[in-house]
């Protein structure tokens, strides 16, 4: 029981810090209005950073289940554990966002529905899909160079985690750059707002299959002999 329960406890332990720091870091630039793109984009990078080093031993560190869809597509996990995994990061995702309406101030968390990612005025919800597609390649395939490789360099999670610092930066005006159900679902089921929503289901699935399929078919090395 308890080795069917520690990858989980590592899974929802990491989600819940992303979310609860990243959507935190929005909240507090609302209250504050010094915090801006960039630090909500360093809050993000750091927390993914240590959460994915810190329990990447343990479930290899996902923490999103576009990635953990991803390492399933490319058969590094079996169907049901990649399942408790989403369920896993899913629930860390709405249990850190109450802990937020509970912490912070009210009026600055409703005002930004508690971190929810928004597309912006003008990009169509096609446009939000492709973005959050590309932004996802990046990320997923960040984790199968330095976490799913046998040939991924002692670097931890950070290279993961940076990748989350130039991604927002770049598509945090457009969509938010979620690149995470998890990241979104919390936010969007604890404040009620569903505006552009499959777009954060969608985008991140296209571009974690289109990461697997590149990985799994033509970067990663082939199984040795035995």
């Amino acid at each position: 029981m308890r080795e069917t329960l520690r990858p989980l406890a590592a899974e929802f332990l990491g989600t819940f810090g992303l979310v609860f720091i990243g959507c935190g870091a929005v909240i507090m630039h609302e209250v504050t209005g010094q915090v801006g793109l960039v630090g909500i984009a360093i809050a993000h990078a750091l927390v993914l950073a240590v959460m994915v080093t810190a329990t990447m031993r343990i479930s290899g560190g996902h923490i999103n289940p576009a990635v953990t869809f991803a390492v399933w597509a490319a058969g590094r996990i079996k169907l049901k554990p990649a399942l408790l995994y989403m369920v896993a990061q899913l629930v860390a995702g709405v249990v850190a966002v109450l802990a937020l309406r509970w912490l912070y101030p009210a009026v600055a968390g409703e005002a930004t529905s508690y971190g929810v990612p928004r597309i912006s005025t003008g990009l169509s919800l096609t446009d939000a899909i492709v973005i959050e597609a590309i932004l996802t390649l990046f990320l997923v395939s960040a984790v199968f160079g330095t976490a799913v490789s046998e040939e991924a360099p002692p670097v931890g999670g950070f290279a993961i985690g940076l990748v989350l610092l130039f991604d927002i930066i770049a598509g945090g005006p457009l969509t938010g750059a979620a690149m995470n159900p998890a990241r979104a679902f919390g936010p969007a089921l604890v404040s009620g707002d569903w505006h552009g929503h499959v777009a954060y289901w969608l985008g991140p699935a296209l571009g974690a299959a289109a990461a697997a399929l590149l990985w799994a078919k033509l970067l990663l090395p082939r199984a040795r002999p035995g």
